[in-house]
């Protein structure tokens, strides 16, 4: 690949003669080293690379974190098999997922080989291992409550994947509000939800601006966009989970709209 030293290096040479090209070459070599990168990232191959690194990842940081305050709660194997369920695994997935649960969750289970070599495999890319992330929310706060061990599990998880601490925190905020979106009769305010927790949901302060409301809206969507989340990387069979939070996310946003006379 060396179009980009060719294009930088005529640039160079038109705009400042020879030490222009000299900086053009340099600057087009950098370039094509980062498409070769991109390229490669991007194929068939390395995607379903990345998609076994984001199974495996996912189920044994499940185990990690439903174990980290000592023990895992009936809640939390109840919403790893629903996970199951969602998902629709062959049975031979199943006994994968719960496997990789099991040795998460077992005494002297290292976490940083683990996001090491996930790390490695997936790149750093925010959006998918901000869906990694998510996953391991739900399951931790599956039993309604968040122990501070498995928030601690989290936040070293979390700092180690590029997110901060805060970054952290606005996720399980975001997280325990578009709950109150959700239930066994389809996606709408459930009794008692406040407007507050629908601003929660969508990650913004109550007095943001229409314009900064739809941006958030559309930067939620987009994080749990089906068809990006594949490209990325994601299983297949792990997008229903994403699309279910996106419908939590758009009644969320809906509940807030009509509050407002100039977005009805």
């Amino acid at each position: 690949m060396f179009y980009g030293k060719v294009v930088g290096g005529l640039i160079g040479l038109l705009v400042a003669g020879v030490i222009g090209l000299i900086l053009g070459v340099a600057i087009g070599h950098a370039f094509d080293r980062g498409l070769i990168t991109t390229l490669k990232f991007g194929s068939p191959e390395n995607i379903e690379r990345i998609k076994t690194s984001f199974f495996e990842t996912t189920f044994l940081l499940s185990g990690y974190v439903a174990k980290a305050d000592g023990r895992v709660s009936e809640l939390e194997i109840r919403h790893t098999e629903q996970i199951f369920e969602q998902m629709n695994l062959s049975a031979a997935q199943r006994s994968r997922a719960i496997a990789l649960f099991h040795r998460g969750a077992a005494a002297g289970f290292e976490l940083e080989p683990v996001l090491s070599a996930y790390l490695e495999t997936c790149g750093h890319q925010r959006q998918l291992q901000q869906a990694l992330l998510m996953f391991l929310v739900a399951l931790a706060m599956a039993d309604q409550q968040l122990d501070p061990a498995e928030q601690a599990a989290l936040e070293r998880i979390a700092v180690r994947m590029g997110f901060g601490v805060a970054r952290l925190e606005q996720l399980l905020r975001m997280a325990r509000a578009q709950e109150h979106f959700h239930s066994r009769d389809g996606y709408a305010a459930q009794p008692g939800t406040s407007l507050e927790d629908a601003y929660a949901a969508l990650g913004v302060a109550q007095g943001v601006s229409d314009r900064e409301l739809k941006q958030a809206y559309r930067r939620r969507m987009s994080e749990n966009h089906p068809d990006k989340l594949i490209a990325r990387g994601v299983p297949e069979d792990m997008i229903k989970l994403a699309t279910e939070r996106s419908q939590e996310i758009q009644a969320a946003y809906e509940m807030i709209r009509k509050t407002r006379p100039q977005m009805r």
